[in-house]
């Protein structure tokens, strides 16, 4: 059931009505069962993961509590750990490892029956392990109170929202949501319905049509120049924006509409010039997961600068993988790992130098923030390329055979700019606020100018067809 179907549609307007009408307690049953039919809509069989997770981190949380006794505690968060990342493990990587393995024996002229289980990646399971992962962590270390009403547990989990995709929410934003009595106001749906139309403009309009220009050039049967990939890059770059954006505000919108805030997760982040500034404003519920349970507990830059690239790369290349099982997966992983790095050393020969870049629009920023979307299209390249060899020849082709051709003008730099115009005017103008609500403040005419424009885009150029978001496989 995907948030752009007919199918949601119907389902998110029963859900709603009935939201409306009953009782606190009553709500929070109602959504529960309607976020346990909305993850079995996709594959019933692992609903049972899904509570599975849910029932051992509620009871380790309950215990975690009241616990003193250090050990004790340290093997509670132990058994935790090995349950969610054993299941993620099994169900995401066995394969993966299975036949890196193989293959890694068979360079040593070695030959391994390759045991490949052909196992379905639950949906949405790297978002919910992690969720109830923090929980663990969290009440481990004593930053929040375990909850001691498993209902309001389950829902926190499932809520059908998040589910899917995330935003990966931390318990001390949404249970205390969940645990009071919310009140809906006109602001929650005037605000919501603006998320779920921009989220619907982002992944519709933006992300569907700029999908054929990515899959043309990096298509089994594709013969590109370096132009044709540096374009495709760019076009990817704001198709995965406007796909997980997409589905991140319509999960806010909703969810809005309902009286329930979820965090921000996306902030403008082909407008940075660091890569430290990018992970600020890319995917934020996993970048400040990945600091807060991953960096600092490694160390994170407190032991001088050798350990803080270490700890640098480690957590990106566990990012990376945390993506996808596979190896391209994983230099990526490095790739941005590789920038942070490299944006920490100049940052410090920029501070001991005097070096200061000023705020506003000026030519540093726009020389740097340039560099940096380069940079980052590069990564997109090595995100997408569907293997080692294609992110070979592409790259080879950006430095050998940059030609620009009539295909490259007409069939994907001039699509690639009117999809992605539209969305970059917007996003000027709610950068300059640094606020993505901000075209709710506009004058009247202009505000119903921009709803009507957003509407007519979707409405005659997006995609119906109930495309998959790109996160669903991760």
């Amino acid at each position: 059931m995907v948030f752009t179907s007919i199918d949601f549609v119907l389902f998110f307007a029963v859900v709603y009505a009935l939201y409306r009408v009953l009782p606190h307690r009553a709500q929070n049953v109602m959504l529960l069962a309607a976020s346990y039919y909305f993850y079995g809509s996709w594959d019933w069989r692992f609903l049972g993961l899904l509570i599975g997770s849910t029932v051992v981190d509620y009871f380790v949380g309950r215990y975690l509590g009241p616990n003193r006794s250090p050990s004790k505690r340290r093997l509670a968060l132990i058994l935790s750990l090995v349950f969610n990342l054993g299941m993620l493990g099994f169900f995401k990587y066995f394969d993966f490892f299975a036949e890196s393995f193989a293959a890694l024996a068979g360079t040593f002229g070695w030959h391994v029956d390759t045991l490949t289980l052909r196992i379905v990646l639950p949906i949405g399971i790297s978002f919910y392990t992690f969720m109830t992962i923090s929980y663990v962590i969290d009440v481990y270390r004593r930053e929040i109170v375990p909850t001691t009403h498993p209902l309001d547990f389950a829902l926190f989990v499932a809520y059908f929202p998040h589910l899917v995709a995330g935003p990966i929410l931390r318990a001390s934003l949404l249970l205390p949501q969940i645990e009071k009595p919310r009140t809906v106001t006109k602001e929650h749906v005037v605000r919501g319905l603006w998320l779920i139309g921009w989220g619907c403009f982002q992944k519709m309009f933006v992300a569907d049509n700029l999908a054929p220009l990515v899959d043309t050039v990096f298509g089994p049967s594709a013969a590109p120049t370096g132009a044709d990939v540096l374009v495709a890059s760019w076009a990817f770059a704001f198709q995965i924006f406007g796909d997980f954006a997409g589905y991140s505000n319509i999960a806010r919108g909703v969810s809005r509409m309902m009286g329930i805030e979820l965090n921000v997760n996306f902030r403008f982040p082909y407008f940075v010039i660091s890569p430290q500034e990018f992970w600020r404003h890319w995917h934020i519920s996993l970048s400040t997961w990945l600091r807060d349970y991953l960096y600092i507990p490694l160390g994170g830059n407190r032991h001088g600068a050798w350990r803080t690239h270490r700890n640098l790369m480690i957590t990106m290349a566990l990012g990376g993988l945390w993506h996808g099982a596979a190896w391209t997966f994983v230099i990526w992983g490095l790739y941005q790992g590789a920038l942070l790095v490299a944006g920490h050393s100049l940052a410090g020969f920029g501070d001991r130098n005097g070096v200061v870049i000023p705020p506003g629009l000026n030519l540093k920023r726009l020389a740097l923030g340039s560099v940096m979307f380069l940079a980052t299209c590069y990564g997109w390249l090595i995100f997408r390329a569907e293997s080692f060899s294609q992110l070979s020849s592409f790259t080879a082709l950006l430095f050998t055979n940059f030609r620009v051709t009539a295909t490259t003008i007409d069939s994907l730099l001039i699509p690639f700019l009117q999809v992605v115009a539209p969305l970059l005017l917007v996003h000027i103008y709610q950068a300059r606020y640094d606020d993505e609500d901000a075209p709710l403040r506009l004058p009247m005419g202009v505000r119903y100018a921009l709803y009507a424009a957003v509407f007519y885009c979707v409405l005659l150029w997006g995609d119906f067809s109930g495309a998959q978001f790109i996160y669903f496989q991760f």
